[in-house]
């Protein structure tokens, strides 16, 4: 939110330099991330421009200086028409000190064009030769100085300025014309000089979303006093109550809604000093009634909607018209200010009258009874509204506007009124209108005020810090508690304007917040926790779900974290293009943030090939890996099943380029099953085998299912090519595998077996056995141990040989085999005898044949 400096000196006086102001704002938690100089000196050190530096860590700095010798207010007597020229005058201008003829195009200026000396003269922002302004002819915020030169024949050295040329706003297009009240001569800085607080509301600061907060926790921070602003209005028409009512059916939603009125208005401009402000805060001025809602809005936090009361009473048939608060009726739509039609939520809060939906509460009016330039008569309303639903309703219809950013973030019902009560004396002192005696004021449900307890002890556990409790109760007297001591009690009531803080262990969690912000961040000590901390209960699912991570880890693989919120068309990728859908229904939000997070995922693998996509072409090899959840629903609509899922996906060289040289084969279905039978064995689980399998995401016959036992733990496999298709990939293959983490982990022995370093040496030999084309070696390998034991200790496979002497439907598979006893060195007999057994057991069962 932008402050400027001289609309916060309205309600807090301080003596400190702008830099201070910044600082403190952001120790206590309104981060002020920029500060624009507009006039003002810059801080010792930094440049005049947009990029001027920094105050301290964060803030930055931007702005320039007006030379109060040669920018200055300036009198316009006379617009004269240009010799040369039919879209330039000349100006007859006196800056107190003599007349200078002014070339400009403003087309402002034109309407006074020849008409002789005015009546009234115009006040502007002077620049004469020599002064340093911003390039209004050039894109950006170049600073140029003032210099003679002939235009069309006329000579030039000064000018009226634009808001672009003194870095006000970006309009350039016209020229500023002061309000009449500006002294001729005066230095414009001193005049109008001005410095702008870019502040980030955070959540837990959105009570300062306005001037008058921000200037409370100014005073409080310093200690100075603050002036609220006068709530007075000068009544002096008929008794609203006979002119407008309120109905609200959903106090829930809207617990306060006030109305006021004021008669015989005339659109018009707002004033020059309201229109800088406005732009300065960074909102575009329209005219004096929307300005003055806008203005109101941001000094006090209470958004405010303005009808046209002709239209609403036309609305009516000519009856007192009933502003009604609902929600909407089935189909219900309403056209916004936007010019958008919109349907309406069942959940959307409505400002309707007898006949309809007139704007959707909190968010944005409707267009038919918008105020124009022939509005006469104006129905003001000021309300209260629950900010869930607001926040709700800003999402599905996807609205930002300035209410809905308060309302959305929590609007204090006593502002309402406060607000109703400073626009209607504002709109009257600018129009001239007549005030409605009184108001209409629907408050159902007032809010509870939080009452908190708290001690020094409290201070003391919580922050840390010794503080007596009357330091405390001074805190948060500044802050507008109300506050009573106790002894070493301090109980404190939350001011009107909060909404914040809660009761019980949150009230006083909040008020260890106020105090710590106020009694300086930087002044905390460093200390160590003197409460004993909770006991540790593992959970060990945890614990092994960490495990495997940093095995992956180990393994070259890196890991990603993606969204669990998906669509059905990125889901549907992983697919082939005429493979069934899903059996089970997908979880929808309610509430989506965006058209592309609208499910809950299916699948954890669609997910990690889009990581994949992203990164394929700026990065030739990928191993990357996810643990995640998926959701399944059913069919009842109960709660989804929520499964943990592990992805990976690898594609591109075995190795990365080195100087040193390096395996650029490309990585395969092998390496995958590798890195898995790894992890698997590194969680000592027994039992693991692998089998053929179909599955649509991948290729026909280069897919296996993993076993553990007789539980199905996970598919892998080449990508199948119509997947492929779908995504953005290289041409290199892409192996990928999707595992219920679940059955693995569920698998993993909470105790194992670890043997002694063998004190004998072992017995290594290679045997090669001829095989049938289609058995597996995997078979073949857990028959040689289980002929062997206990003396086989490792057997691995090494060579696989089709060919010559091989007949035709067989192949040869050669085996390293390690025997060994723990207790002493084997002997040939020994050996011998188990290698026996080994071949005799293959024969027999696997018709294998040993290869001579």
């Amino acid at each position: 939110m932008k402050i400027p400096l001289s609309w916060l000196r309205d309600f807090v006086e301080v003596d400190i330099s702008i830099e201070e102001i910044a600082q403190r704002l952001t120790m206590a938690g309104l981060e002020v991330e920029e500060v624009q100089y507009i006039g003002l000196p810059l801080p010792s050190g930094k440049i005049e421009g947009r990029s001027g530096g920094h105050i301290g860590p964060e803030a930055k700095v931007s702005g320039l200086e007006w030379d109060a010798e040669r920018i200055v207010v300036g009198s316009v007597l006379e617009v004269m028409p240009h010799p040369n020229a039919d879209r330039l005058v000349l100006c007859r201008l006196d800056d107190g000190k003599q007349e200078h003829i002014v070339l400009t195009g403003a087309p402002n200026l034109f309407p006074h064009k020849g008409k002789g000396p005015l009546p009234k003269p115009l006040k502007v922002a002077f620049a004469n030769e020599g002064a340093r302004i911003y390039d209004g002819h050039k894109p950006g915020w170049e600073v140029m100085t003032l210099k003679k030169a002939k235009i069309r024949g006329v000579e030039s050295y000064s000018m009226a300025c634009s808001e672009q040329e003194l870095g006000i706003s970006e309009d350039h297009e016209v020229i500023i014309i002061l309000d009449d009240d500006a002294p001729v001569g005066m230095p414009l800085v001193e005049y109008m000089g001005d410095a702008v607080f870019d502040i980030a509301i955070k959540p837990n600061t959105a009570r300062a979303a306005s001037i008058l907060g921000v200037a409370r926790e100014l005073a409080a921070l310093t200690g100075a006093k603050l002036k609220e602003p006068s709530y007075d209005v000068k009544w002096e028409g008929d008794a609203i109550e006979e002119m407008a009512a309120i109905e609200i059916r959903e106090p829930e939603l809207n617990p306060r809604f006030v109305l006021g009125l004021i008669e015989g208005i005339t659109i018009a401009p707002s004033p020059y000093w309201m229109q800088r402000r406005l732009r300065l805060a960074g909102m575009r001025p329209i005219n004096c009634i929307v300005d003055a809602t806008n203005y109101v809005m941001l000094e006090t936090g209470e958004p405010l909607h303005a009808f046209d009361y002709d239209v609403l009473v036309a609305r009516a048939k000519g009856k007192v018209p009933t502003i009604i608060t609902r929600l909407p009726k089935r189909g219900e739509k309403l056209t916004t200010l936007d010019g958008i039609e919109r349907a309406l939520d069942d959940f959307t809060i409505l400002v309707c009258d007898t006949a309809g939906a007139l704007s959707i509460g909190g968010v944005i009016g409707g267009a038919e009874t918008e105020v124009n330039e022939k509005t006469a008569r104006v129905l003001l309303e000021g309300a209260a509204w629950n900010f869930t639903n607001i926040r709700r309703t800003l999402s599905a219809q996807k609205i930002d506007s300035e209410a809905g950013y308060r309302f959305s973030r929590g609007v204090h019902p006593a502002m309402a009124e406060r607000g109703v009560r400073r626009c209607l004396e504002l709109m009257r002192s600018l129009t001239g209108g007549t005030v409605a005696r009184g108001l209409v004021d629907a408050y159902p449900l007032p809010p509870k005020a939080a009452l908190v307890e708290i001690t020094p002890a409290d201070v003391r556990r919580w922050l840390g810090i010794d503080m007596k409790a009357k330091e405390m109760a001074q805190i948060l007297r500044r802050l507008e508690f109300e506050v009573e001591v106790k002894g070493k009690n301090v109980q404190a009531r939350a001011p009107d304007h909060r909404l914040d803080i809660g009761e019980g262990v949150v009230g006083k969690a909040d008020l260890m917040e106020e105090i710590a912000r106020h009694y300086g961040y930087d002044r905390i000590p460093e200390t160590l926790i003197a409460e004993e901390l909770p006991p540790l209960y593992r959970d060990r699912s945890l614990d092994l779900e960490e495990l495997v991570r940093d095995r992956l880890v180990e393994l070259g693989l890196q890991e990603v974290v993606t969204y669990r919120m998906t669509s059905l068309e990125r889901e549907s990728r992983r697919l082939p293009p005429e493979s069934p859908a899903d059996d089970k229904p997908y979880i929808r939000l309610s509430n989506p943030i965006s058209s592309e997070r609208v499910v809950m995922r299916h699948s954890l693998l669609a997910s990690v090939l889009e990581i994949v996509e992203r990164n394929a072409n700026v990065r030739p090899r990928l191993a990357l890996f996810e643990i995640g959840p998926v959701y399944l629903g059913s069919e009842e609509g109960d709660l989804p099943e929520e499964l943990l899922r592990l992805a990976i996906a690898i594609t591109g060289p075995r190795a990365q380029a080195s100087w040193q040289g390096a395996d650029e084969t490309p990585m395969d279905f092998y390496d995958l099953k590798g890195i898995l039978a790894a992890l698997l064995q590194d969680l000592r689980i027994e039992g693991v085998h692998y089998e053929p399998h179909e599955h649509p995401s991948f290729h026909p016959g280069k897919c296996a299912r993993v076993l553990i036992g007789d539980r199905h733990a996970g598919v892998l496999g080449d990508l199948h090519p119509l997947v492929r298709e779908r995504y953005d990939l290289p041409e290199t293959p892409l192996v990928a595998a999707e595992m219920d983490l679940h059955a693995i982990l569920a698998e993993v022995p909470e105790r194992y077996h670890l043997a002694h370093v063998p004190s004998y040496p072992p017995v290594l030999e290679d045997l090669a056995f001829v095989v049938t084309e289609d058995l597996p070696a995997e078979q073949v390998q857990d028959l040689i141990y289980q002929a062997g034991k206990p003396l086989v200790v490792d057997v691995r496979l090494f060579d696989l040989y089709r060919g010559e002497p091989i007949q035709q439907g067989k192949k040869s598979l050669a085996y390293s085999i390690v025997y060994q006893a723990q207790d002493r060195t084997l002997t040939d007999e020994e050996v011998a005898k188990v290698r026996a057994k080994i071949i005799q057991q293959l024969e027999a069962k696997l018709g294998a044949r040993l290869r001579s």
